[in-house]
């Protein structure tokens, strides 16, 4: 079994509330709530462990405050979570889905805590504790923003001694991180949105420009663009593939779960239009699920 290290500094206690209908100004009831351990590559582990159960190793640091009912729902999810505790809470995420209008709302409560409240070197340790669990794995994602306790280059050198060890890396961030990672230590797989690719790399995706970027960094770009098809380039070579229509439910973490899919077959197969379509997939089972990453509904 091929397993896959997710890396995630934004892990959260995602509080999805179902309504039949919300109505801003009243008193809304719900008809349901749950509470998950989430955060980007957290969400990437729960997909993958329900591909393949046990394939997925997931490292983070948890706010020392209010982590043990995160330590908990990972358990359950068999996300494999291994962390090191720094100081402060782990912060909330809000999902409200209102299923009159097929309307969700995400708000994102409270951050970890400022750099001049960390007086250890919580980044050597996680840098530790990612090396120790590479050795166990074929490939890593690292999805989601990096708070600003840790230091500029941090996941440039994350990128880097994943790469150094042969390991598969699927990146999944954006802005001055990215542009540091690929002048040092450019992955294997760079997945981003439209959005985010002209804002990093200040060009449009189009064909011409994403097989020119693609080849300029000797790698894999995907470009997804929410409903509509998704774009890529394999060393220059161009592929698109196009969604899947769905009823959509909870569209958080259909990006997180594509990452899961993607690379999942790519691991199995190398092949780059048949991981694209597992991806896809994913992305699709999980819009029609409650759950934020997750393909069982």
């Amino acid at each position: 079994m091929k397993k896959i290290l997710c890396v995630c500094f934004s892990a959260t206690y995602q509080r999805s509330v179902l309504f039949d209908s919300f109505t801003e100004g009243e008193v809304n009831r719900s008809r349901r709530y749950s509470l998950y351990a989430s955060g980007k590559a957290v969400n990437s582990a729960r997909v993958l462990n329900q591909l393949e159960k046990g394939c997925a190793i997931t490292v983070c640091p948890l706010g020392n405050e209010n982590d043990q009912e995160f330590i908990a729902l990972a358990q359950n999810d068999g996300l494999g979570l291994e962390y090191v505790s720094v100081p402060g809470k782990i912060r909330e995420c809000w999902t409200l889905m209102d299923s009159s209008r097929n309307v969700t709302t995400e708000l994102v409560v409270g951050e970890p805590p400022a750099a001049t409240e960390l007086t250890e070197n919580y980044d050597i340790k996680m840098l530790r504790l990612i090396t120790e669990k590479l050795t166990e794995c074929d490939a890593m994602i690292l999805a989601g923003s990096r708070q600003g306790i840790w230091p500029q280059g941090f996941y440039a050198d994350i990128c880097g001694i994943a790469l150094d060890n042969g390991k598969l890396v699927l990146a999944d961030f954006t802005g001055q991180d990215l542009l540091d990672a690929v002048k040092r230590a450019v992955p294997s797989v760079i997945k981003i949105n439209a959005q985010e690719y002209e804002r990093t790399f200040g060009q449009a995706p189009t064909q011409e420009n994403l097989c020119a970027k693609s080849r300029e960094l000797n790698n894999i770009i995907v470009i997804t663009r929410g409903t509509d098809s998704t774009l890529a380039a394999d060393h220059g070579t161009f592929y698109e593939c196009p969604t899947l229509k769905v009823k959509a439910i909870n569209p958080i973490a259909c990006g997180d779960s594509f990452n899961a899919g993607f690379v999942h077959e790519y691991l199995a197969t190398a092949d780059l239009e048949k991981s694209l379509q597992k991806a896809t997939w994913c992305a699709a089972q999980n819009a029609a699920s409650e759950v934020p990453g997750s393909i069982n509904g």
